[in-house]
């Protein structure tokens, strides 16, 4: 299990928690057993099978863009960060 930080703009759709336990070896299951246990994120995190553009997951602190993406490996100590974009001007 992995601990999955929510960020406050989804927290309703996660029953109100900012932290959630979720299994997986890889950041895509991981998000999977999240949107299987709060259905409701599922259309807020993903477009089909993809992240959508503005959902940044980060493990450990680093991006995932910037490792293997949804398939990132993550072990049970890891924790998982869901960041949506801010937008402005």
């Amino acid at each position: 299990m992995a601990l999955v930080r929510i960020p406050t703009p989804l927290r309703p759709h996660a029953g109100g928690l900012d932290r959630v336990e979720a299994s997986g070896s890889t950041v895509g299951e991981i998000l999977g057993d999240l949107a299987n246990q709060h259905p409701a994120l599922r259309e807020r995190l993903f477009d089909g099978a993809e992240l959508r553009r503005f959902i940044n997951v980060y493990v450990n602190n680093e991006d995932i863009r910037y490792l293997d993406d949804l398939a990132t490996p993550v072990a049970s100590n890891d924790e998982v960060s869901i960041i949506p974009a801010v937008a402005g001007g």
